[in-house]
């Protein structure tokens, strides 16, 4: 197994406890293991059956578990951008609090519950003396997919507003050399190291996100046609962005039934259609099917059923 496993898919297909049962497993072979849930719907608690916050938690020996808090988010990219507008303020352009919400809502600055996410992505991943490997249970798929798009976006974003800090603060510190000699230009530096560490932490995890050495993307689906058609888009648009994606776990797949019952044959019947339709269309990954454990059994004894099937341990 790689060192970090991203679960996502649609809503509703079992990530969560994809996610959960894998860290469930890999604690158990005696890995140190941390589940992060990076969906805003967090749910991660209800599948440890304890109470799970936005610093590790301790869930049994050798596993932690996090719930990302987007707030957490929200006052560290802002404070980037409104040291930005002060200095704009300086050279005499007035960006009001109207205006620095318009510069969040333009796209410069995504939505903070995805940067928080790539935050800690960044944080857990490189704690190697902390965690062997980091699970992550994704948003549903328009979530993730912004996710795995955002290094990028702001990446560009902060190294416009650098570009746009140096040009301005070039023309104050003339100024202010002008009127009061050459020590009144001089500062400190800490906004531009603000910025410059949130550029590197994004780079960082731009080149984690695509390193088959490290990650593994797993798609999570159903043994149903609406979402199959889903999946083979999110599988496509992974492959496209070059994050390599190792299996596919389709949940929920029907065995033992009720051979007298007519409606449980049927279904069983037409999953099957579907997951011959799955290994034509998936043939190059490590397709995994999970038993549907719905009414069997619950909390954690689900994790200790499906975490063989996950871990390979």
């Amino acid at each position: 197994m790689p060192s970090v496993i991203l679960y996502g898919g649609k809503g509703g297909v079992g990530k969560t406890t994809c996610a959960g049962a894998t860290g469930w497993g890999s604690a158990e072979a005696g890995h140190e293991t941390l589940v992060v849930s990076t969906d805003p719907a967090h749910s991660l608690g209800d599948v440890f059956e304890t109470t799970v916050t936005s610093t590790p938690t301790t869930v049994r020996s050798g596993l932690d578990a996090v719930e990302v808090d987007p707030g957490e988010g929200t006052a560290q990219y802002e404070a980037l951008f409104e040291a930005l507008a002060d200095d704009l303020g300086g050279a005499g352009i007035d960006l009001d609090d109207a205006g620095l919400r318009d510069l969040f809502r333009s796209g410069l600055v995504p939505g903070s519950d995805q940067l928080a996410a790539l935050s800690t992505l960044d944080t857990y991943s490189d704690d190697d003396d902390r965690y062997d490997r980091v699970i992550f249970d994704t948003a549903p798929t328009g979530h993730t997919l912004r996710l795995l798009d955002l290094p990028e976006a702001v990446g560009t974003g902060v190294e416009t507003a650098l570009s746009v800090r140096e040009q301005v603060s070039r023309k104050t510190d003339a100024a202010k050399t002008m009127l009061f000699g050459p020590y009144a230009a001089m500062g400190d530096d800490d906004d531009d190291r603000a910025f410059t560490d949130l550029l590197g932490e994004m780079e960082r995890v731009a080149t984690l996100l695509r390193d088959p050495a490290q990650t593994e993307f797993r798609v999570v689906c159903l043994p149903e046609r609406l979402v199959l058609a889903e999946t083979e888009r999110l599988v496509e648009q992974l492959r496209d962005a070059d994050v390599p994606v190792g299996r596919l776990v389709v949940n929920r797949v029907l065995d033992d039934i009720d051979e007298d019952c007519a409606r449980c044959t049927a279904q069983r019947a037409e999953q099957k259609r579907v997951l011959e339709d799955i290994e034509a269309t998936f043939e190059q990954l490590d397709i995994v099917d999970l038993p549907d454990l719905t009414g069997e059994t619950s909390g954690t004894a689900i994790l200790d059923e499906l975490a063989p099937f996950l871990t390979g341990e």
